[in-house]
């Protein structure tokens, strides 16, 4: 019956399969890239009764970011919006329940940081205060997120301002079943003490739940009342920068909190446990893991014999599990409708028979891939985006049998320039199978010989890249100027299981480095690369890996383009991360062939570019970088004003850096350019 409502819906509101595209690319303008997208950062309600989505704010050409909100009862009718302001800028938002909306904003700003979050402990840090804010869907008022219920349980001003720098209120838990209660928490970086309450979203009150100490978090909560069921401690290990990590669960019976053995990982293994939810028909756990496997994969936990099931009880063949997803309505609550793997995209896997019936009906209305974000009892609303390499998002609601297009985030991409993206396997030096993101410009066929290429490696190195739509617009901006793109997911990455990410360790400039040119000898096997028109581009860990391609012999690149690139592992390493948990898992793996000591041994040129607000990777790795080597090999350094770290830059940022980047790679990047 769902499936012939769907079909005919689909025939009534002339769904349909769009068109095939056009097989050749013309460059895409920075301003394509630079411009605030129509729509982005899309949610549904609890009830279902609002949307709620950044959107380009009226009137400004799309320079600046607004908050909309859809009142679902009439879905055409246009939204409510409310624009960023001069100090400003709205960056996030969610619907929440009881007509609440969550905002965040972020502003620039400089002073004495005093240890709180990232950047300089004494004297003046350039930075942002990202500030979080309750609305309703009339926009009527915007208050402070938390802060009432926060200052009335003793949140002083001075700790008030290092939650907005390091952005360390966090919604935990929705509670889907309560129709007014949210949990949240609220994290001191300082001391790693976290408090969590009950809030009250229609009284704007807190209850205190629980108040852990340092070394404690809790990782799992009753999504039916918001009581904790499991909670992580870390233990000092004697000796050691290290730390156990012991998961407690509270006994039924008793009520208490008991240690499990089963459960207990040291910190630095970087094993995952990761309790997820509770079957309420067993009483076991569900615990996403890769004790017994190279891929995170589901088990269950029996808490009364201590014991995990003989063998996973979900598990993707190929990719790791990222998460579960959970019934969030009555008629389902908390059954396992499905999971997420982390393949060449963030993949849904459905096993209840209903969502993968929705699921395929507007697969067959599509080309592109199509995500469910959320949806309402008996799918009476479905909130979904289509999306892809070589489509930018688009997003429709469902309601009643009646699709509304809400919005498409970048309609002046013509999507016949885009790329499509491929998930590759390469063989590293020693054997090791690297997984790969390759994105070739549109229309290009193998007859048609090597194209200049770019290997891109992504930041972290900790992380991950995806073969969606790429949210910085690097690649679509390359593959359209007739570049090849390779993002290699060299060792270190996560994700991929958990020997490609251990075999990073201490690799910096090593091993992990001989990943990225082992892609590129690759593509020259493979007829993709030219190997005389090859360059090296990445931002953060990916601009470190240009850095030190830059004084690396016989590397395969004519040049390296860093942005915001670590080039001194000596200054951070010791300091990565934010506290002592981070470095304690991640700062002692920052080590390997340091460029800043090795700069005399530069020789193919260089573009640095970085913003003068970034407090992750300081300015100084990349101006000593290029003092250090101006004088041996081309180098050029470009200082982005206002420009913090991370996603999301203003648009006159992506204007400063794209043509740059464009003009060195044709004009500087070896004999002729590439």
């Amino acid at each position: 019956m769902l499936k012939q409502t769907l079909m005919a819906m689909a025939m009534a509101t002339g769904i349909a399969a769009q068109a095939g595209a056009e097989i050749t690319a013309d460059p895409l303008p920075a301003d394509a890239i630079a411009r605030i997208p129509n729509i982005q950062t899309v949610s549904l309600s609890s009830e279902g009764d609002m949307v709620v989505a950044i959107v380009a704010s009226p009137g400004s050409d799309n320079e600046r970011t607004a908050l909309a909100t859809w009142n679902l009862d009439n879905p055409s009718d246009p939204p409510v919006v409310t624009p960023s302001n001069d100090r400003m800028s709205i960056i996030w938002a969610n619907a929440l329940k009881a007509g609440r909306i969550l905002v965040l904003g972020r502003q620039e700003w400089t002073g004495q940081l005093g240890g709180c979050g990232e950047g300089r402990t004494t004297g003046a840090t350039a930075t942002f205060v990202t500030k979080a804010y309750l609305t309703d869907a009339d926009h009527s008022d915007f208050e402070e997120a938390f802060a009432r219920g926060g200052r009335s349980l003793g949140v002083s001003e001075n700790t008030q301002r290092c939650f907005e720098i390091a952005g360390t209120t966090n919604l935990v838990s929705d509670l889907p079943l309560e129709p007014n209660n949210v949990i949240i928490e609220r994290t001191n970086t300082q001391s790693l003490s976290s408090s969590y309450y009950r809030y009250n979203l229609a009284t704007d009150q807190a209850e205190l739940l629980l108040r852990a100490g340092g070394r404690t978090s809790v990782s799992l909560f009753d999504r039916r009342n918001g009581d904790v069921l499991v909670r992580n401690e870390l233990e000092p290990i004697s000796g050691e920068l290290d730390y156990r990590v012991l998961h407690y669960i509270r006994n039924d019976q008793t009520g208490e909190f008991e240690v499990h053995d089963a459960l207990t990982a040291n910190l630095r293994d970087r094993y995952t446990v990761a309790v997820t939810g509770r079957d309420e028909a067993t009483g076991q756990y569900y615990v996403l893991t890769d004790q017994f496997s190279d891929k995170v994969q589901v088990y269950a936990y029996d808490p009364v014999s201590r014991s995990y099931s003989d063998g996973p009880v979900l598990a993707h063949p190929d990719f790791n599990i990222s998460g579960l997803i959970r019934g969030q309505h009555e008629s389902n609550f908390n059954d396992v409708l499905g999971f997420t793997y982390q393949g060449a995209d963030s993949s849904v896997y459905w096993i209840d028979p209903a969502m993968q019936q929705v699921q395929d009906i507007l697969d067959g209305q599509f080309d592109e891939p199509v995500s469910i974000i959320d949806w309402t009892e008996g799918f009476e609303t479905v909130l979904f985006s289509v999306e892809g390499s070589d489509q930018p998002p688009i997003y429709y609601i469902l309601k009643n049998n009646r699709l509304t297009l809400l919005g498409q985030s970048r309609p002046w991409i013509d999507t016949a320039d885009l790329p499509e993206t491929e998930l590759v396997y390469y063989p590293a030096r020693d054997g090791l199978d690297i997984p790969g993101l390759l994105s070739l410009p549109a229309g290009w066929e193998p007859e048609d010989g090597p194209l200049p290429t770019i290997i891109h490696p992504h930041g972290g190195p900790w992380a991950r890249d995806y073969a969606g739509w790429d949210a910085s617009g690097w690649v679509p901006y390359l593959t359209s100027r007739g570049y090849a793109v390779l993002r290699p997911q060299y060792r270190g990455s996560t994700g991929w299981g958990r020997e490609l990410e251990l075999a990073g360790d201490a690799q910096w400039g090593l091993s992990m480095q001989d990943d990225k040119d082992d892609g590129a000898a690759w593509l020259v096997e493979q007829g993709i690369a030219d190997p005389e028109r090859i360059a090296i581009f990445g931002y953060s860990y990916g601009g470190f890996a240009a850095i030190a391609a830059v004084v690396r012999e016989n590397s395969p690149y004519q040049c390296a383009i860093a942005g915001a690139g670590v080039s001194n592992l000596g200054r951070i390493g010791g300091n990565w991360g934010e506290n002592r948990v981070q470095r304690a898992l991640q700062g002692w793996t920052v080590d390997g062939m340091d460029p800043s000591e090795n700069t005399e041994r530069a020789n193919i040129p260089i573009l640095l570019f970085h913003g003068d607000r970034d407090v992750r990777v300081p300015l100084f790795h990349s101006t000593d970088f290029y003092n250090a080597v101006r004088n041996r090999v081309h180098a050029e350094m470009l200082v982005v004003e206002d420009m913090p770290h991370s996603l999301p830059w203003y648009p006159r940022h992506h204007r400063t850096f794209l043509p740059e980047i464009e003009r060195f790679l044709e004009e500087d990047c070896g004999p002729g350019g590439l």
